[in-house]
């Protein structure tokens, strides 16, 4: 029972328990007169009666500090989804609030943990079982060590340093310590070498770039390639055997804008935002199949962000996908 918490200050309900103490003091004596109750015994019945209407009040101002202490302890066991009863408007009330929205926090970032170490385990497992499986074939004398078998385990072996590397990236751009190092360059450059980086993942796609010569941007170059080649890499994965992927750049007002357009399937109508999310993927089996981890576009939002930009997704007509990234003029660094 909680009969002061519309009140909305721990001051006015501290008031409120003392005058109605008073107020049951005063009552008690006029009663004792009334009943000839000798002088003696209204100080005492008056002190235990104004101390058990307190000890009611106070229980009630309490109790959301007794169950936080209680979903504490339990979330220190590791139960995430303990909620305290946060219906007093007063300080307290606000502090139980503040409890609840902290460990629907802490609930989040638990289940992120779990899905993340669940992910890695998975994307790890892949590539090292298919090292494994050929490296006991040719141990066993199943297969030939011929370049073939080479090859296949240096792409598990790439797609493994690939996969690190990403974790890393992700990992230093959310705790922060990635500051940008940002300059005025020629954006085609940047472009040119993304591309070129890109066709040697993709050499059966057709990339073509549209920049301007003396197109400017003011952004961290290096974290701009990373972006384009994260986009790149993406749309290449995506796109049909002898597919057409495109980037083009230009500049607007304060700005400058880059898309990158495949001719892959598309993203689902829903999906434009958890594209973003850690290891999502709108097609799993395909970009499993493929080696991708679903942690690029992820990156790539980050590196945006850092630089106060934008970037989403958007269909294309008949077929694939656009995204777009705006980079402001000096936006934060």
């Amino acid at each position: 029972m909680r009969p002061l918490d519309g009140l909305r200050s721990i001051k006015l309900k501290l008031g409120a328990a003392i005058v109605a103490s008073v107020v049951v003091s005063s009552l008690v004596s006029i009663a004792g007169v009334g009943l000839g109750v000798p002088l003696l015994w209204w100080p005492v019945v008056s002190a235990v009666i104004a101390l058990g209407l307190v000890q009611v009040l106070a229980h009630g101002m309490t109790s959301p500090l007794r169950e936080m202490a209680d979903a504490a302890r339990a979330m220190a066991k590791g139960e995430h989804g303990r909620r305290v009863r946060a219906t007093a408007q007063d300080e307290v009330g606000d502090l139980a609030r503040a409890f609840n929205a902290m460990a629907a926090e802490l609930e989040s970032v638990d289940r992120l943990r779990r899905d993340l170490v669940a992910n890695v385990s998975h994307e790890l497992r892949t590539p090292i079982s298919a090292l494994q499986a050929v490296l006991e074939n040719v141990v066993d004398g199943v297969e030939a060590p011929e370049p073939d078998v080479f090859r296949t385990m240096l792409r598990q072996t790439e797609r493994l340093g690939r996969l690190v590397t990403q974790l890393l990236d992700l990992s230093r751009l959310e705790s922060g310590s990635v500051p940008l190092q940002r300059s005025t360059f020629h954006l085609g450059s940047v472009i040119d070498d993304a591309v070129e980086e890109c066709r040697l993942h993709g050499p059966t796609v057709v990339i073509r770039a549209s920049c301007p010569d003396d197109l400017c941007a003011d952004a961290d170059p290096e974290r701009l390639h990373q972006v384009l080649a994260n986009l790149l890499e993406n749309a290449v994965r995506h796109s049909p055997p002898d597919g057409t992927v495109e980037v083009r750049a230009w500049r607007d007002a304060h700005a400058v804008s880059l898309e990158v357009l495949d001719e892959g399937p598309g993203i689902p109508e829903g999906d434009a935002e958890r594209v973003f999310d850690r290891f999502y993927r709108a097609d799993a089996a395909r970009a499993s199949d493929r080696g991708g981890a679903g942690l690029g576009l992820a990156i790539a939002r980050w590196i945006v962000d850092l630089h106060g930009g934008d970037i989403r997704p958007e269909r294309r007509q008949p077929r694939g996908c656009r995204m777009v990234v705006v980079i402001p003029d000096g936006g934060p660094s």
